[in-house]
């Protein structure tokens, strides 16, 4: 398996003795992102699926505020996969189904609902990993919405991006060149890119919502197309 995000518990809290992990960003944002989709999936019904669901809070988190929403959380990492099913455990939620594996480098990915091959969602959700990730990580993303995304479905997606080639924060074009001094394949990716991907899978461009330390939220709207 490609490394190609970070594994939360390799540095920074340890897992508590359930296997529950802790993300040191969770706190600061979840709120926030939150805002962003609440209105839109207090109105829906069906699933959701987080692709990269790293320490499982956010979907637990979320889980537990729209309970008429299946959520599926994913990841890559073994660790990461305990820690969701301990947060799930923990949490105690009809509605916040077993953690699975879902690797985005590969451009056929599926997902699975109770052992059955999954269907059209309601939501996709990706936080925090296309600047951790090669660029076919985000065009495996983008094109498995086109796939599995309600023709009112929505893909959001939180992180540090770049508008028109610019950078919104000298911050973030220090965080850009960190990214890309640790791996030359990781980096902020730019909003313009990623709406060609959206138009290539038959998605809308991306509404845009800004966040606070200067990410954004990005989400796309499905066009109902099935491949």
């Amino acid at each position: 398996m490609a490394k190609f995000v970070v594994e939360f518990g390799k540095s920074g809290k340890e897992a508590a003795p359930d296997g529950r992990l802790q993300g040191p960003a969770f706190e600061r944002n979840h709120d926030a992102i939150w805002s962003t989709m609440a209105t839109f999936l207090s109105a829906q019904t069906g699933d959701v699926l987080e692709l990269g669901s790293g320490t499982g809070q956010h979907a637990t988190t979320f889980a537990g505020r729209s309970p008429q929403l299946t959520w599926w959380p994913s990841d890559i990492y073994p660790s990461h996969l305990a820690s969701i099913e301990a947060w799930r455990r923990h949490a105690g939620l009809a509605n916040l189904r077993t953690p699975q594996h879902i690797d985005l480098t590969d451009p056929a990915w599926s997902w699975t609902a109770d052992k059955q091959p999954g269907g059209v969602l309601a939501a996709m959700l990706c936080i925090n990993v296309l600047h951790i990730s090669p660029w076919r990580v985000a065009q495996n993303l983008i094109a498995g919405a086109g796939r599995y995304l309600a023709a009112d479905g929505r893909l959001f997606a939180y992180g540090p991006f770049k508008r028109s080639g610019q950078h919104t924060a000298p911050s973030n074009a220090e965080f850009d060149a960190s990214l890309r001094a640790e791996n030359p394949e990781w980096g902020v990716r730019d909003l313009d890119d990623l709406n060609a991907l959206a138009q290539a899978a038959g998605l809308t461009p991306a509404e845009i919502v800004p966040m606070p330390a200067n990410n954004l939220v990005l989400a796309f709207a499905g066009a109902g197309r099935r491949n």
